[in-house]
């Protein structure tokens, strides 16, 4: 086979609107965007840099960079995963991988990865963070939508949740609280949530600071997201967590999410297939992984004002398959 040439840059793309959550508000996104080369075949993948985790997009883009020599030398999706750890620069590149191997082979990603077909799903939907009006009026506008994700994690949850049950009264809601909360507040805030009807809270305490979580009655399930990055990081869940949100940008790529998700069904776990806020690009591998999650949350799209050419199409919150012309 030939050697892979190596492009990444940073690409932006504007919100609609305003997108807020505990730790801050935007209005633009900026992704890192890998293309790799061979055959005149091209693989893509998108990953989202994220603060949280120590990334930037320079720093994402010089560890894909640190790869060159490695792709001309033949380093495959497999050698990949010791090469770099997991976080956003792997995930892009290993969904290029992905892609350029479905390119080679004249095979869908989903058939190489031994998965069912891709079908057609409902994702989430989310409500920013904002005051109780703000939040009961976007819900209402949003009150068709099967399934509500509510951004929390700070004083003023519970008017919150009563806002938007109020404009969304059908609608399951999951909430996510940021590491938001303590112990204190979720032994508050949970019975009121039930009642109210909410399925789960994601991460409500601190990563550093969820062992907490093991000694409490959990009304409300509780489903890890800072807490779980890959494989490595689950045994350290159990006990703590009844579910978690796997993000290829935490997980560092399809291929350690599959890997994950397996063992995490085998521990008990349920699954929430998550994004950060990105393109189509970005959702399109998520989707193999997600076809039968307990919850689906790729909304990034819908959240944005302008997409990619041959994005994903949503009819509401009923998101079609990728054509595997755009990725897979």
């Amino acid at each position: 086979m030939s050697a892979i040439a190596l492009k990444a840059c940073e690409e932006r793309f504007p919100v609609a609107g305003r997108f807020t959550i505990s730790r801050g508000s935007r209005t633009e996104i900026r992704v890192v965007t890998v293309e790799l080369a061979a055959d005149g075949l091209v693989g893509r993948g998108e990953c989202v840099p994220y603060a949280r985790y120590g990334e930037t997009v320079d720093s994402v883009i010089e560890a894909i960079q640190d790869i060159a020599a490695d792709l001309r030398h033949g380093l495959d999706r497999i050698a990949l995963q010791n090469r770099l750890p997991a976080g956003a620069a792997r995930n892009a590149l290993d969904c290029a991988l992905w892609d350029l191997e479905a390119r080679r082979t004249g095979m869908p990603v989903w058939r190489l990865a031994g998965l069912a077909a891709p079908q057609p799903m409902i994702t989430a939907y989310t409500l920013s963070l904002g005051e109780p009006d703000e939040m009961r009026a976007r819900a209402a506008e949003n009150a068709h939508r099967p399934l509500l994700k509510v951004k929390l994690g700070s004083s003023g949850d519970l008017p919150r949740i009563r806002a938007v049950r109020e404009g969304a009264p059908d609608a399951v809601i999951i909430v996510d609280a940021n590491e938001g909360w303590s112990a204190q507040e979720y032994a508050a805030l949970a019975p009121e949530f039930v009642r109210l009807g909410v399925a789960l809270v994601e991460q409500p305490f601190p990563a550093d600071a969820d062992a907490a979580l093991a000694g409490i009655d959990r009304v409300l399930p509780v489903c890890a997201d800072e807490s779980c990055h890959d494989s490595a990081t689950l045994a350290r869940l159990v006990g703590k967590y009844d579910a978690i949100n796997i993000k290829l940008d935490k997980t560092g790529g399809l291929t350690e999410a599959l890997r994950l998700k397996a063992q995490a069904r085998a521990a008990g776990f349920g699954i929430m297939v998550g994004c950060m806020l990105g393109t189509s690009l970005s959702m399109a591998p998520a989707q193999l992984l997600a076809q039968d999650a307990g919850y689906v949350d790729l909304d990034g799209p819908l959240l944005l004002a302008r997409d990619r050419e041959g994005a994903i199409r949503y009819e509401g919150s009923l998101m079609a398959p990728a054509s595997t012309t755009f990725w897979g």
